[in-house]
């Protein structure tokens, strides 16, 4: 069926939706018209003349978003993939706009409207209320009748299975009122201090509860504006997606495009009170914390109530609806990166944060981090509605890594203690002020936190920094087991989950223990308090051991961590996972604080199902996404996804043939056969034979040479190693030796340093004619970072960088793979192929450092026999296997090199 016209609930919105429709219409028939490209009958917009692989990568987005298909789409970097996914995805919005508008417009003329089944009718009969010809109907018996008689027995069977659960239920509150009961008659109630009234948990209804009191579904309460057809594209880091909108605001659709930028708070926040606090943790809260202050306020003026009323933390200047809104119209006025969206919203004086999310109803294209969209949650939270929409996911190579870590959860024992302290002492502080239900949900995470210490094998009671375990080791559970040894399994962890997103008691308590610096003082009023002072000290050594007051807001040098009870929801909420799709990992050290429970994802798929499930078309894409069988397998086969909805895309570059040298060296100058396994790598052999070989190649390569190895500990023993043999002074001769640095903060230091070195070599000649940069797979140098042109000349791959085959959380995911996915005629087990790909994903993420552009080149050297293997090769990038020399030794090896260097340098080879 054609959708009708969008209405919008604010009538500017929609004016300014209706005017920038046609303000497109106008320009494409003007100024873009001169750039546009055609392909296979469609027009693309472009900046300059693509290239041919542009132009075939453009055709084919085109295609997957129109038929609504699922792609993987990889182009090497260098290739102009950013501005291909614009012009192609853009392009497609535009004719799928103008198509329907047309319809719209036909259908307004002919004053009818489109069913289903291809007929029409008039449009003052509604499409609910024609019946199909099919529609089973008992003679006399209306429709409501037989729905009513269908819904009772559904209704009537549901009951039926939640009888005893809610038997169990009644009889917990029913403790819980008497107990409130008996407290309010042996003690009156204390007066609140001032602001205090904030922390104290509201009256709580469960959504079963609520909706038999309205009648009304919350859905229909607060209907929210509906979506245009827009594009949600993501990427991994706020600097990708800058890059990104830079490249919309230079394309032929700069001017005419409806972008917003969506970031979190500690991106997109102005209030200085705020943005300055020590974590993202602390501006969530207190952001949060600002906004129901406004809502109380406003709520109180209304109601006027007789008693005093309560003092409330200012309310934040920046979030007026009037101001928010007037920004979000000029957002959607040209393209706006997250520096120019903050400072609108500064000259505004409204709040970027909620004015970018009032205009996503309204925006074509919405440029977001991966976990925003990833997320369930955060989608709900951010007002992202994917039904019937288009994603494009950038970067992609990583997604499986990045679905499964957002929806692990860990938690430590001392974690776990301090959350459970923190909440005893809430609960004796505001227990007579709490509802019956509020008092038996807190009793029950109580009980839960409790019980998890239990299972690690500590006490509740005890100090978890002294106490000592029995047994230690780590241990993998699934999660029914795990549920059932932690005597839990009689508790509704759904409802929990609930209670706790609903009422906030993790804010609440965070509030708490930020009042009063986490421990509070005894008094008269709180005997019961003063056994757990020293308990909490103990906790936290950093903080005051004597406070005796509220902490007061902004103090100095008062350390404000976020409640552990934060990271136990999540911990929690993993624990509703279906039993087959995660673990738990028990991991028992020496004491209590240091042992831990984590859950591990083991089916991402869970969590992409409903984005692929709700979206019109979804795209993947990346500049390495071989291999590709992960995503087929893991992530999309096993969330449903159709063999024939999914479409593949592999471009090759841009550069000659002639400007790549891809060699699998087999041996060294010493004949010494190259296979770094873990048995072989640190013999004393191995090393000088690595060290000999970049000896070689220094005399050979201009520039910069980037050699990565395997680990941080592998890189240490090798450079040691050649420090004490001398062959770090002859590497030294020809390059100066730079090492990659492992906290991040210096890592642009050492990449200036190795940058300048090249250069002035280069300008000054003599015997040292560059660098060498000693890096490590995965680590800070494989991802994100450019060595083009002199920066990287050659890229060494020293062995096969494969993961931790003694790891559980990898022992695991093989066996699941193993048990869930079918093996093929030929093809290794499906957990072999598993570490096989993550190993090639990495190597192929780093060797892509070197050629960034047309006229780049290098050469690339995978130091390890194992290279060979046909199954190997299978799985490098294309544009590299086509060109992949093996070579068994070294000699010709050398050779190859020499001539492609002096070639590209203009010397006589």
């Amino acid at each position: 069926m054609v959708r009708r016209d969008l209405k919008f609930r604010d009538p500017l919105l929609g004016l300014l939706v209706r005017l920038a429709s046609a303000k497109q219409s106008r320009r494409r028939s003007g100024t873009m018209a001169n750039k546009t490209q055609e392909v296979g009958g469609i027009h693309f917009p472009f900046p300059f003349t693509p290239y041919s692989i542009q132009k075939d990568f453009m055709a084919e987005l085109y295609q997957v978003l129109e038929a609504g298909k699922i792609g993987i789409f990889e182009s090497p970097t260098g290739t102009g993939k950013s501005l291909s996914l614009i012009c192609g995805a853009l392009s497609w919005l535009r004719d799928f706009e103008q198509k329907k508008h047309q319809e719209e417009a036909r259908l307004l003329e002919t004053g009818t409207i489109l069913l289903s089944d291809g007929t029409e009718q008039p449009p003052s009969l509604s499409s609910s209320c024609k019946e199909t010809p099919d529609t089973p109907r008992p003679a006399g018996e209306p429709d409501w009748v037989t729905q009513f008689v269908q819904k009772k027995e559904e209704r009537d069977l549901v009951d039926r299975l939640k009888r005893q659960e809610e038997e169990e239920m009644e009889r917990l509150l029913r403790l819980s009122r008497e107990m409130v009961a008996a407290g309010a008659e042996a003690e009156p109630r204390e007066q609140l201090a001032c602001g205090e009234e904030e922390l104290v948990l509201a009256e709580y209804e469960s959504d079963e509860e609520k909706g038999a009191a309205s009648g009304v579904d919350e859905d229909e309460a607060d209907p929210e504006e509906e979506h245009v057809t827009k594009i949600y594209y993501c990427s991994r880091t706020h600097s990708q997606l800058a890059q990104f909108v830079h490249e919309v605001q230079r394309s032929p659709f700069g001017k005419d495009t409806r972008l917003v930028s969506l970031g979190s708070r500690q991106n997109l926040c102005i209030n200085e009170d705020v943005k300055t606090l020590s974590s993202a943790q602390l501006i969530n809260d207190r952001c949060m914390e600002m906004q129901r202050s406004k809502h109380e306020k406003n709520r109180a003026e209304e109601e006027k109530p007789k008693r005093r009323r309560q003092e409330h933390r200012a309310a934040c200047p920046f979030y007026s609806y009037e101001q928010l809104h007037l920004l979000r119209d000029q957002v959607l006025v040209g393209v706006k990166d997250i520096e120019q969206l903050v400072a609108l919203g500064k000259e505004a004086r409204a709040c970027p944060y909620y004015g970018s999310r009032f205009a996503i109803p309204a925006a074509q294209l919405v440029v977001l981090p991966y976990q925003m969209l990833l997320h369930a949650a955060t989608r709900q939270a951010a007002g992202i509605r994917l039904q019937g929409q288009v994603v494009l996911i950038d970067e992609a190579h990583n997604l499986i890594d990045t679905i499964t870590s957002i929806h692990s959860a860990e938690v430590s024992g001392a974690q776990l203690c301090q959350a459970h302290s923190q909440l005893l002492q809430y609960m004796e502080r505001y227990g007579k002020r709490l509802k019956a239900k509020n008092l038996m949900y807190v009793k029950q995470i109580l009980y839960l936190l409790e019980k998890f210490v239990t299972v690690l094998g500590g006490n509740i009671k005890q100090n978890p920094n002294t106490q000592s375990l029995s047994q230690t080791g780590t241990e993998l559970k699934t999660i029914n087991d795990f549920l059932f040894e932690s005597q839990i399994d009689n508790i509704n962890l759904f409802k929990v989950r609930r209670y706790w997103e609903k009422s906030m008691i993790s804010r609440k308590l965070f509030g708490f223990t930020e009042r009063y610096g986490t421990v509070l003082a005894a008094s008269r009023e709180q005997p019961r308090l003063a056994g757990f002072q020293h308990f909490l000290q103990s906790l936290q050594p950093a903080v005051t051991k004597t406070p005796v007051t509220p902490v007061e807001e902004g103090e100095a040098g008062v350390p404000r961590l976020a409640s552990p009870l934060m990271h136990i929801e999540s911990f929690l909420a993993a624990l509703t996972t279906a039993n087959q799709d995660g673990r738990v990992i028990l991991s028992r050290q020496g004491s209590l604080s240091q042992s831990s429970l984590k859950f591990l994802l083991l089916n991402p798929a869970v969590h992409f199902a409903q984005v692929v499930k709700e979206c019109r078309a979804v795209v993947i894409a990346g500049g390495t996404m071989q291999p590709v069988s992960d995503f087929r397998e893991q992530l999309l086969a096993c969330a449903g996804v159709e063999a024939e909805r999914v479409v593949e895309f592999s471009c090759g570059h841009v550069i000659p043939p002639e400007n790549i040298l891809p060699l699998v060296i087999c041996s060294g100058p010493s004949s010494q056969q190259l296979e770094f396994t873990y048995q072989k790598r640190e013999l004393p052999q191995m090393m000088d034979e690595t060290g000999r070989i970049l000896c070689n190649l220094c005399t050979v390569v201009p520039g910069g040479v980037v050699c990565f190895f395997p680990s941080y500990e592998y890189q240490r023993q090798v450079y040691a190693h050649w420090d004490k043999s001398g062959l770090l002074a002859r590497l030294a001769v020809r390059k100066k030796i730079f090492q990659e640095p492992k906290r991040a903060n210096q890592v642009e230091q050492v990449l200036m340093e190795y940058s300048r070195c090249i250069k002035c070599c280069g300008q000054a000649g003599g015997t040292v004619t560059g660098a060498l940069l000693l890096s490590v797979v995965g680590g800070k140098m494989s991802e994100g970072i450019n060595f083009s042109d002199n920066l990287g000349r050659c890229v060494v791959m020293v062995g096969m960088p494969y993961p931790n085959i003694k790891s559980p959380e990898l022992q695991e995911k093989m066996a699941y793979l193993d048990q869930t996915l079918p093996r093929g005629p030929g093809q290794p087990p499906p957990g072999k192929a598993l570490v096989e790909n993550l190993c090639m994903k990495a190597v192929n993420q780093s060797i892509g450092r070197a050629i960034r552009h047309q006229k780049d080149f290098a050469s690339i050297v995978l130091l390890d026999q194992r290279y060979a293997r046909p199954s190997i090769l299978g799985k490098l990038p294309a544009w590299i296997r086509d060109r992949v020399e093996v070579k068994a030794t070294f000699g010709l090896a050398f050779a190859a090199m020499r001539k492609f260097h002096r070639e590209k340098s203009g010397l006589p080879s």
